[in-house]
């Protein structure tokens, strides 16, 4: 996948909070225990924004390559304990140019962050980086749940950060083709300065990814509505894929 416009390089003071904001958890686990499972020795975190799980991957000497278009959040990540044992590119799907992976993995819903048709495009690479046999792994959120609706319902917080206070809010708008246009606002009150963020994402259904996924060369062979494996069934907040080349 590559498409410049859709990303503009993070404020340096949200880099610097995300980890606490999206720490490692079950998510992270599960991808972990698909990695063991799998006896994966050759795995690619495509969006691996600040390395927090892709340095993991990284123990029992496997090869391990993590992609971000974010030069602020490589930057983070290269800084990290266990950088060493990572390959790390700065670039899109298509800067990938050495396979084949056993496992790769988009975590945090790197998949909606990839709009059509570079999505399609994206999962064209990554099938060309895939061992036959191989796992591509990924979360999405169930469009039907409309979460963005709940997020920019949500009144202004505020919080105390290594920044001094910071105040946060959402707004969405709905667009065509499950798309929405998510604007993050960050107020650093001591700064008296506002971070605006835009984030466009795409909500897909179960459905069409499937169809996605087997145009090009995956087939799916679990859809979970949980970390916990348990099956989707339609009314979950969130999707799990997975899916091996064939």
């Amino acid at each position: 996948m590559r498409n410049e416009d859709v990303l503009t390089d993070y404020d340096s003071r949200i880099v610097a909070l995300y980890d606490g904001d999206n720490p490692d958890g079950p998510d992270h686990d599960y991808y972990r225990s698909l990695a063991s499972r799998h006896e994966a020795e050759r795995i690619l975190d495509l969006g691996c924004g600040t390395g927090i799980l892709t340095v993991t991957f990284a123990e029992g000497g496997r090869e391990v390559v993590g992609v971000d278009p974010s030069p602020a959040m490589l930057s983070h990540a290269r800084r990290r304990a266990g950088t060493a044992d990572v390959t790390w590119i700065e670039g899109y799907s298509s800067d990938v140019v050495d396979g084949r992976f056993d496992l790769i993995v988009m975590t945090g819903n790197v998949a909606q962050h990839i709009p059509d048709p570079h999505w399609e495009k994206t999962l064209t690479d990554l099938r060309r980086l895939t061992s036959v046999g191989g796992v591509l792994a990924f979360e999405s959120r169930n469009p039907s749940v409309r979460a963005w609706e709940n997020w920019a319902a949500e009144a202004p917080t505020t919080r105390n950060t290594r920044f001094g206070p910071l105040t946060e809010w959402c707004e969405a708008d709905e667009l065509d083709n499950g798309q929405v246009l998510l604007r993050f606002f960050n107020r650093f009150e001591s700064d008296e300065e506002t971070v605006e963020e835009h984030l466009l994402l795409t909500f897909r259904g179960a459905d069409l990814l499937a169809k996605q996924l087997a145009k090009a060369g995956f087939e799916v062979s679990s859809v979970w509505g949980d970390w916990k494996r348990s099956p989707f069934t339609g009314g979950q907040g969130v999707m799990v894929f997975e899916a091996r080349a064939v």
